[in-house]
């Protein structure tokens, strides 16, 4: 850590500040997936148990994200949008984040372990260990492929939820995995599109700091037309009926189109994050903005009909 990145003397630390080390919205994304996987196993389950497997996923992507926010706190001190977090900001002192990492990796995987069963406990460890080191201290300052390679970090808690539900982790499960694997590179590079001075000023070699622009939107439609045929995979497996087919269609002929809009405009070209966070941008790179908006909204929406339909009973065939 360099001394003009070193974050400030840390003053007493709140509880809200150790909340802000587990990254809660990223935590409820990953909740989410995996509750969607576990159900979507349609594996009888005892409540209290199918309770502890989701605790763990939580616990275990908290530790994910103590891990980078210790590991990264130099590069977090000197971007806009992350200089406020809690180790650079001096909130919390980075030893405290790491211990805090070290301290939920062990009881998320234990507990899962002792609860479920090794394969998801197993998993789970996995996750954490490729998130904290083969992504953060590895791949992020390294290559532009970082959010690539990755993104499977994010892309595995479903499968860690199917295998805590059915001790096993069959096609569907990877399947789900698959989706948020391809989904990833093009909504983290419309992210860095309008976010790319800072990740400049950083050295983080995200794509449009070393592709430049124009490259970096033609990746995200050449990712956008791989997933959206993805997405529609599920309807021919058994994993997706007509209530996900309603979500999934639609929505991705709309994930095009904004795809297409980037594609096509001049976006990471001076656009950048207005002063109020990062949905307000200038003009130049709303196009960035609206796609990184979108397909959040198209991933929970895609989940959240395989979980309707197995809650529902709306459930086609038991499939792969």
């Amino acid at each position: 850590m360099t001394e003009a990145a070193a974050p400030s003397p840390a003053a007493a630390a709140r509880w809200q500040d150790y909340v802000q080390l587990l990254k809660p919205r990223v935590m409820s994304l990953v909740v989410f997936t995996g509750l969607t996987g576990l159900v979507c196993a349609r594996t009888p389950m005892n409540p209290f148990l199918a309770a502890v497997a989701v605790l763990c996923i939580a616990v275990g992507a908290g530790a994910s994200a103590s891990f980078n926010m210790w590991y990264d706190a130099d590069i977090d001190a000197r971007m806009s949008r992350t200089r406020a977090r809690p180790v650079p900001s001096g909130k919390v002192q980075g030893a405290d984040a790491l211990g805090l990492g070290i301290t939920l990796t062990l009881l998320s995987c234990l507990l899962m372990l002792l609860a479920v069963g090794w394969l998801a406990a197993s998993l789970l460890a996995f996750t954490i260990f490729f998130y904290a080191v083969v992504y953060t201290m590895w791949l992020k300052r390294r290559t532009p492929q970082n959010i690539v390679i990755g993104g499977l970090a994010g892309a595995l808690p479903p499968v860690i939820g199917w295998a805590a539900a059915a001790h096993a982790a069959p096609l569907n499960a990877w399947l789900l995995c698959l989706i948020i694997f391809m989904w990833t590179p093009p909504h983290f590079w419309a992210l860095s599109l309008y976010t790319s001075a800072d990740y400049g000023k950083a050295g983080v070699p995200m794509g449009p700091v070393v592709w430049g622009a124009a490259k970096t939107r033609a990746h995200i439609m050449v990712y956008s037309l791989l997933l959206i045929p993805v997405c529609q995979i599920p309807l021919f497996t058994g994993l997706g009926g007509w209530a996900y087919a309603a979500v999934a269609a639609p929505g991705g002929l709309m994930f095009l189109v904004l795809a297409f809009r980037l594609w096509r405009s001049r976006a990471g070209e001076g656009g950048a994050v207005g002063e109020n966070g990062l949905y307000e941008v200038k003009a130049g790179s709303k196009n960035a903005r609206n796609l990184f908006a979108f397909s959040i909204l198209y991933l929970f929406a895609l989940f959240a009909a395989l979980l309707a339909e197995r809650t529902l009973g709306l459930a086609p065939g038991v499939g792969l």
